[in-house]
């Protein structure tokens, strides 16, 4: 399905729209009544009580329960899409001046105006980021295509005909379009109408968007990380805990979600004494939670009978029961992990911290740090050096706060642009 100008439209209609899309979206820029930010935030607020009053239950709580994602922590999270969180994040991310901002001089004033049109580019582990995204391009004022992740079950087609619903005069802001990543022609026609490029993804999505841009339309990454978690020996019980249900919560497939434990130590016996620690709690933790899928089990028990087979050669120790494991070894190397409760715990001592992790610097994110009280500032200090972007607890890897960056940037600021005017 794709969504054009409020419509939702059968596939089979997508190369008659192409032919149109850049005249539609140059009209649009053309007409003098831009889009208000406040007529999004009202427009999002209004979505977001829908949502309270369960008007999309029977769309969310199948896609909650598949990814055992607790209907309360959805509801929890709702108010960041309702005014005053919305107002909130324009204010950070953009200033509280930014629409009366202050002149250079007598001459010469400033005034923030959007990018124009931005092509995203969604990645497909949360259902719901795209229309998070096209509804972030919005608050800048921008015109959205979005090119809908393979395997989209429709949820964002959905919620962003809502949104017109509630403001048609979004309808000629958001193009929604369901073209497979192969039909590379398609694709560039879509980057050569846009002023910027907005790429969800890894480093061959990347590589993908910048083959297909030409020198006039700017990239901008949130490309897929990697977090993780870190622990010194004397890391309370309930800090493990807290790490041990976000694990089987995110399943670890978000981009914070940790893939492992490193650990404040040298030693491998320690290690695998607090692998063997962190493991008894994560068993007990993992029946709190809904059962892994079924085919990710089974991929993950093959592959870890193929370590066992090799346990003589690599060294690895692992632990295993009820679906879940731990793997040790003797390396720091950070990477991802078999993902579905399948996770690493390495060694890397904190005087290493910088030397290890700096050299993955742009694919850092989360860091969820389990330590004494005494000793928590030493190591932010030094996470904060080694290239990280969010510390946390292990608990609140995943979790979300109005205002917070992406990935330590607030994209607001890239979807706009700052225009000087001689009087």
């Amino acid at each position: 399905m794709i969504l054009y100008q409020g419509e939702i439209l059968d596939n089979h209609y997508q190369k008659e729209k192409l032919g149109t899309l850049r005249e539609d979206c140059y009209k649009t820029l053309q007409v003098g009544d831009s889009l208000k930010v406040q007529e999004v935030i009202l427009a999002c607020d209004k979505l977001a009580q829908k949502f309270k009053n369960g008007d999309f239950d029977e769309l969310i709580i199948p896609l909650l329960e598949e990814f055992d994602i607790p209907y309360e922590f959805f509801i929890s999270n709702i108010p960041m899409f309702e005014e005053e969180a919305l107002n909130r994040k324009v204010e950070i991310e953009l200033g509280k001046d930014y629409l009366d901002l202050e002149p250079l001089n007598d001459q010469n004033s400033r005034e923030v105006h959007p990018l124009g049109i931005l092509f995203h580019i969604a990645a497909g582990n949360v259902d719901a980021l795209p229309a998070y995204s096209v509804i972030e391009g919005l608050l800048a004022g921008n015109i959205n295509i979005l090119k809908l992740p393979s395997g989209d079950r429709g949820v964002s087609v959905q919620l962003l005909s809502e949104l017109i619903k509630i403001e048609p005069k979004l309808s000629s802001y958001i193009y929604v379009f369901d073209v497979p990543s192969t039909e590379l022609d398609t694709l560039k026609i879509f980057a050569e109408i846009s002023d910027a490029i907005i790429v969800w993804g890894g480093d061959v999505a990347v590589k993908a968007a910048r083959s297909m841009t030409s020198v006039t339309t700017k990239i901008i990454e949130w490309g897929h990380k990697l977090s993780f978690g870190y622990a010194s020996l004397d890391a309370p019980d309930e800090e493990l805990v807290g790490m041990a249900h976000h694990m089987a919560m995110t399943n670890q497939v978000l981009c914070s979600s940790a893939q492992g434990i490193f650990v404040d130590t040298e030693s491998r016996v320690e290690l695998d004494k607090f692998a063997d620690r962190f493991f008894n709690i994560f068993v007990g933790v993992n029946k709190s939670h809904k059962p892994i899928p079924f085919v990710m089990k089974s991929k993950n028990a093959l592959e870890l009978y193929n370590e066992k087979l090799e346990q003589h050669l690599t060294h690895k120790h692992i632990w295993q029961q009820d679906g879940i494991s731990v793997i040790t070894s003797d390396d720091s190397k950070l990477e991802l992990s078999m993902l579905f409760r399948s996770i690493w715990i390495k060694m890397l001592p904190k005087k290493q911290i910088i030397k290890e992790l700096r050299p993955h610097k742009n694919h850092l994110q989360t860091v969820g740090l389990m330590t004494s009280k005494e000793t928590y500032q030493e190591y932010v200090d030094i996470f904060v050096k080694s290239g990280i972007t969010r510390i946390t607890k292990g608990e609140d890897m995943s979790r979300m706060i109005i205002g917070e960056s992406h990935d330590g940037i607030y994209p607001l600021k890239l979807y706009t642009k700052i225009i000087e005017i001689e009087k």
